[in-house]
């Protein structure tokens, strides 16, 4: 398909900056395909699902994953802006690099200015190889969890481009880009439709009896990357990583027998699930990578109903939501929300959208 066909024009101003208080305050638009319009908030949440379905979490929790390096060679200096996206050994990182052309393999990275010159307290990486679109694969001087401890210190929240470019990163950011659930270190970008909730949503939710239940998917900055070509056939997805449990499979499973529906909080959620199900949606364990890329034409298996932020233009995730309820469902959803108000992106506003037929 056209990668056009997902465009659309947004008012600077309706750029979320900062998320709402309390989170779960926030605007959300109800799409029904076919069915009018609904303007609730996501507090209204309990009263739109049923006693026998099941939100599904991502518990992926951001690590400070953007790191300010300086590269040393033959006497001279370059400074590069380094943000990691997917771990491939306990001391090796997959990065998208402000600067790549500043990098060649073998060269030596060191990052935190302070600590230059003192070896054993400096966090460095060694240029293995360099990839398309800027990405650069490191190995670092630390391993394991002295490489996650090095990173708190070194590094920063990796807040989107589109707020970062606005207004730098500050100590709220530190809690408002982390879900209240978040557990499992890894992810580079927050899963945003899980922002909006609070001890207060989530203890209603299980009052009203809605299963809750959570997988792991350590979301890429890939998913800020624009889609470059003109058609969705040529784009590539990065990999990311994931784990749906053994007893999360079997829940959601026996979620689907008794007539329930599987609601998944956010794209990364969904992604997930999706590559998780086999033809006849059923849920299987998982555990590994998954770059699996949804586009109109995609048959849903294991997801029903889809709770999401309003995405960027021409984004593989604006794909994904027509591909779920619709492209001209999504388009006329997108029009109200602007016309009406709601705020776009990670500290934006909430959707609920349903399945078509």
């Amino acid at each position: 398909m056209r990668v056009d066909l997902f465009d659309y024009e947004l008012p600077e101003d309706r750029i979320a900056l900062r998320p709402v208080f309390p989170r779960d305050s926030a605007k959300m638009l109800v799409v029904r395909p076919g069915a009018r319009l609904e303007d609730r908030v996501v507090r209204d949440l309990p009263d739109l699902l049923e006693s026998c379905d099941a939100l599904v979490f991502n518990d992926t929790k951001v690590i400070p994953a953007q790191l300010d390096g300086v590269r040393s060679r033959d006497g001279s200096t370059a400074t590069v802006g380094v943000t990691l996206h997917l771990r491939a050994e306990p001391d090796r990182w997959k990065a998208f690099v402000k600067g790549a052309k500043k990098l060649k393999p073998g060269d030596r990275v060191v990052f935190g200015a302070d600590y230059v010159g003192s070896e054993e307290m400096a966090l460095e990486a060694e240029v293995l190889a360099k990839g398309d679109d800027g990405e650069v694969d490191f190995r670092f001087n630390r391993s394991g969890t002295d490489l996650d401890e090095a990173l708190v210190s070194f590094g920063h929240v990796p807040l989107p481009p589109y707020i970062a470019a606005k207004r730098p990163e500050d100590d709220r950011d530190l809690a408002d880009y982390q879900t209240i659930y978040a557990r499992e270190d890894g992810a580079v970008a927050a899963p945003t439709a899980g922002l909006h909730f609070t001890p207060d949503l989530l203890q209603r939710l299980q009052e009203a009896g809605i299963g809750l239940h959570y997988l792991t998917l350590h979301v890429g900055a890939g998913t800020f990357l624009p889609v470059k070509a003109e058609d969705t056939d040529d784009h590539r997805m990065h990999v990311e990583r994931g784990t749906v449990s053994a007893e999360t499979a079997a829940a959601l499973n026996a979620v689907r027998e008794r007539g329930g529906r599987i609601v998944s909080v956010g794209t990364t959620s969904l992604r997930l699930l999706e590559s998780a199900a086999d033809e006849t949606g059923h849920i299987h364990p998982f555990h590994g990578e998954t770059d699996i890329f949804i586009t109109p034409g995609h048959q849903f298996r294991a997801v029903d109903i889809l709770m999401t932020n309003f995405h960027l233009p021409k984004s593989t995730l604006m794909m994904l939501v027509s591909a779920f309820s619709g492209l001209d469902t999504m388009r006329s959803a997108y029009a109200h929300a602007i016309e009406n108000g709601y705020r776009f992106y990670s500290y934006g506003d909430s959707s609920l959208l349903y399945r078509q037929p």
